[in-house]
């Protein structure tokens, strides 16, 4: 009876991951379509609009040191909780009609976001250590089907539906408050926290690990490419002569053929003895892609290049919070470990849609842009070559039998 309790409490908690992850994009990503929308209301610049998807990741990378101390004070179940309500609170404030709202509101969506994205790696290392790879690769799979969705719905909500931007961005508070519901009965289990038996015994701060600032440069990086093509590839697919609808659903191809990589790389990533032809393989195919938009002018040809660059991005992603999960040794060492990458590297990511708008504002022109994230991709792919070798954070050495810690059963 008692291992039933545990598989049932083990069903439970993966329902409400599942859902939790539904939450975590679709506050961002359905953005990207209706800035055109956004502009013309408020009259703001590109810069300032790029600002919707870079004011979340530097909140993200501001309070992601804390989350792990937040979560050891209240637990993880009650944390994950607040995060979702604080996500809410934001989509709400941001749908208000005044321009001070929007941006303050979109902070909020980041600061909720960020709880939620630290928690979750030290939550699947702690609750299914064998499974690291299996389990990051359904909450990833989840965490990309809305994420696709919400672009390709944005402009149907506010045009097709007359709800206006405000309300299609509004609309997702439908999602998080069914989250809560099937998160709720995680508050009647035992609270726990990231404190682990098997703690590492070392007091060397992560850090000073080389290979968690590898991990943290590759999470940090991709997540910099992947906002900025998920902000601007509308507007550089109107450029290239399609139109705003079916530049949204542009973006819905772009996020949903990563959908199968979300799932395959961390399950990969897991049963190999290290990961660095994962890496290679992503950069190079998200090199081919970002070539072809600069270089082509067939939309088939861009098509295709957009599919390319979902795959990668897709496998970047969930590639990257599988390593978090491989190279700690324990849940409070992963949790330590997503809060630097996600520190860190969501900062590096913030710098990328607002950037990206200024450039074009400056040259007219998408093409400096996107050579820009070709440099950024190569200095990733460095990036995740190192953080793919076989070792665990502060231990830095081989992990035994050349094993990761977290092969599955």
């Amino acid at each position: 009876m008692k291992n039933e309790e545990i598989q049932s409490k083990h069903t439970l908690l993966m329902i409400g991951i599942i859902f939790v992850a539904f939450t975590l994009r679709p506050a961002i990503t359905s953005i990207g379509p209706l800035t055109g929308h956004i502009r013309a209301e408020t009259g703001i610049s590109n810069g300032l609009a790029g600002l919707l998807t870079t004011l979340p990741l530097i909140a993200f990378g501001l309070i992601s040191p804390f989350v792990p101390g937040i979560a050891r004070r209240f637990g993880n179940e009650m944390s994950v909780l607040i995060g979702l309500l604080i996500l809410g609170a934001g989509i709400m404030i941001r749908s208000a009609d005044t321009i001070v709202l929007l941006f303050s509101g979109t902070i909020f969506i980041g600061l909720g976001i960020a709880v939620c994205n630290v928690l979750l790696p030290g939550i699947v290392k702690q609750s299914f250590p064998k499974k690291v790879g299996l389990l990051t690769g359904i909450y990833t799979l989840s965490m990309g089907v809305f994420a696709g969705l919400a672009p390709g719905l944005s402009i149907p909500l506010a045009d097709t539906l007359n709800l206006g931007w405000r309300m299609s961005l509004g609309m997702w508070t439908i999602i998080i408050i069914t989250a809560i519901g099937f998160w709720l009965p995680q508050l009647k289990i035992k609270q726990t926290s990231l404190k682990s038996p098997t703690q590492n015994k070392s007091t060397s701060p992560i850090w000073f690990s080389s290979l968690a600032w590898q991990v943290t440069f590759f999470m940090g990086l991709q997540s910099m490419v992947y906002f900025s093509v998920t902000s601007w590839l509308p507007e550089i697919l109107l450029s290239r002569g399609f139109e705003i609808a079916v530049a949204g659903w542009m973006v819905t191809l772009f996020q949903f053929s990563g959908l199968p990589a979300n799932i395959i790389i961390p399950v990969l990533a897991d049963r190999l003895p290290h990961q660095k032809g994962i890496a290679l393989g992503i950069g190079i195919l998200c090199l081919a892609g970002l070539a072809g938009l600069i270089f082509s002018t067939n939309k088939i040809i861009i098509i295709c290049c957009i599919i390319m660059l979902g795959i990668a991005l897709g496998a970047a992603i969930s590639h990257g919070l599988t390593l978090i999960g491989l190279r700690a040794a324990n849940a409070k060492q992963a949790s330590d470990l997503s809060g630097m990458a996600q520190s860190v590297g969501y900062i590096l990511a913030a710098m990328g849609p607002f950037i990206i708008g200024f450039l074009f504002d400056f040259f007219q022109s998408w093409t400096i842009p996107l050579i820009l994230l070709i440099f950024i991709t190569v200095l990733y792919t460095i990036a995740g070559i190192g953080a793919g070798r076989n070792l665990y954070v502060l231990q830095e050495k081989p992990q035994k039998n050349q094993q990761s810690p977290s092969t599955i059963a």
